[in-house]
């Protein structure tokens, strides 16, 4: 399991205030920011001052936000979005999984910088995660033990077939993507939710898309799908 040296935070000067006084504690940055983290020339480099003001504000970094480098460590699990991230805090011991959250709803991935196939291989790599403890950015909370995090994950990722075999049933007759739409794959019928369409359609779609690759689905004329 390779761990790379990206993710979730900014190297702005708003981030580092105070990271002196945890020199020991590991920080996470994303791999476009983590430059500003490990030196100071790095996060000055982000603000491209011209040399007098440059001079002067790498002062005030030092002196009122006591800037100083660090490292980071952090492992990319694209799919939810383009950049979301978990953390391996201590190896071992704490896995922080973020939006993988192993909840009943299964993962989400209905935004535009939603990626399926992404998602699907990001579950590939958490499940080759051995901790003692797995925690999510919500509902699930802490999770105690491998074999629990497992029958959980295996729960999760079964979302994802269970949405494509719900799909391929309804797609014995053709169907547009709006029609899929209204029938929900994603959120119960009487769910009301602003965003709800959109998050179908683009569930849809990238159903839709996997299907067709796999030859599972076919395009019809005026919009519509149908299993083959």
């Amino acid at each position: 399991m390779a761990i790379d040296h990206v993710v979730c935070s900014h190297g702005h000067e708003d981030h580092v205030v105070g990271l002196d006084l945890y020199s020991t504690s590991r920080v996470w940055a994303h791999h476009d920011d983590v430059h500003a983290l490990r030196s100071l020339d790095g996060l000055m480099s982000i603000y491209g001052l011209d040399q007098e003001v440059d001079a002067a504000f790498r002062h005030d970094i030092v002196t009122s936000f006591h800037y100083s480098p660090r490292d980071v460590t952090a492992i990319h699990l694209p799919g939810h979005t383009r950049g979301h991230a978990g953390f391996v805090i201590d190896p071992g011991g704490v896995v922080y999984l973020a939006d993988i959250d192993l909840t009943g709803f299964g993962p989400y991935y209905g935004d535009v910088w939603s990626d399926l196939d992404q998602f699907v291989e990001s579950l590939r790599v958490v499940r080759e995660l051995d901790a003692r403890w797995y925690v999510t950015f919500h509902q699930k909370g802490i999770i105690d033990g491998r074999e629990r995090f497992l029958e959980l994950l295996d729960a999760f990722e079964g979302v994802i077939a269970r949405r494509d075999d719900e799909m391929l049933a309804f797609l014995v007759e053709p169907r547009t993507v709006e029609e899929m739409v209204a029938r929900r794959f994603v959120y119960r019928p009487h769910v009301e939710l602003s965003f709800a369409d959109a998050v179908e359609r683009r569930t849809a779609e990238l159903h839709l898309a996997r299907l067709e690759r796999n030859g599972l689905v076919e395009r019809l004329d005026r919009g519509r799908w149908r299993r083959c």
